[in-house]
């Protein structure tokens, strides 16, 4: 019997697709952005009408961890049997998007992958992990699952994604097609280059053009909180320092001037 993916006609189509070069933000913004928190970026880029930032469903491996780097894309696609699919199994996989981009990795690199909540494709396992970190890659946000998450957890590297499968990256439906371009992740649009904030609340995505803006506001109303908090802990009105008024704001003012 023939087999339908060497029967069909292979379109000329070259893989993997790898998009434009790009400008990853400097070490003075990644800086800037450090002592952010993904709440503080996602309610700041909603002041500046950027309103779909949070990237929804994927959760932490591990309690307490947190990433702020500069994104770099891999997208996965539907398998389709005349253009790629996971027959020839993980042997294949060594030719495609997922194992071009790690080799593109570069310190301070955030992998962020668009595999539409898959729970079968298991996109990034131990050995991909630990090259990703050897290359000075410091985390990973999945639209989907990992595999190997023991080990994962073991090397410290910081992960988030939707779940974990047994299954290697393209055993199910999907397929690594492309890589340094655009992909959508838990209903956020992420380019590379773009500024990935990630913590306890998940990750968030700040873009690159934003990222001086949200670091000097985000600066500011993370220092009044810890200024509202003292206050509150003290037994003042919630309304009074949460947010600010005209008065409190002076009043923190004159905190924050004699403050280390």
């Amino acid at each position: 019997m023939t087999d339908i993916a060497t029967a069909l006609p292979r379109p000329q189509i070259e893989l993997p697709v790898r998009g434009e070069p790009y400008q990853r933000p400097g070490p003075d913004v990644r800086a800037a952005l450090a002592p952010v928190s993904s709440a503080t970026a996602c309610a700041t880029l909603h002041s500046m009408g950027i309103r779909r930032s949070f990237v929804a469903g994927p959760r932490p491996l591990s309690p307490g961890q947190r990433v702020v780097g500069s994104a770099i894309t891999l997208q996965f696609m539907p398998q389709r049997e005349d253009l790629a699919s996971g027959a020839e199994q993980e042997y294949a996989e060594r030719h495609t998007a997922l194992w071009k981009v790690l080799e593109a990795v570069q310190p301070g690199d955030v992998l962020v992958v668009q595999a539409y909540g898959s729970a079968y494709s298991g996109c990034i396992g131990d050995i991909l992990a630990r090259y990703l970190k050897r290359k000075g890659g410091i985390g990973i946000v999945v639209d989907g699952c990992i595999r190997d998450s023991g080990r994962i957890r073991e090397l410290g590297l910081p992960v988030w994604s939707t779940g974990v499968t047994p299954h290697y990256a393209s055993q199910s439906d999907l397929f690594p097609w492309a890589y340094d371009v655009p992909v959508a992740v838990g209903g956020a649009l992420c380019l590379p280059g773009d500024v990935v904030i990630a913590d306890d609340d998940g990750p968030v995505i700040v873009p690159q053009a934003a990222a001086g803006e949200v670091a000097a506001s985000a600066r500011d109303h993370e220092e009044w909180e810890v200024f509202s908090r003292h206050r509150l802990d003290e037994g003042a009105r919630l309304s009074d320092y949460y947010p600010l008024t005209s008065d409190s704001r002076e009043e923190y003012e004159a905190w924050r001037s004699v403050q280390p």
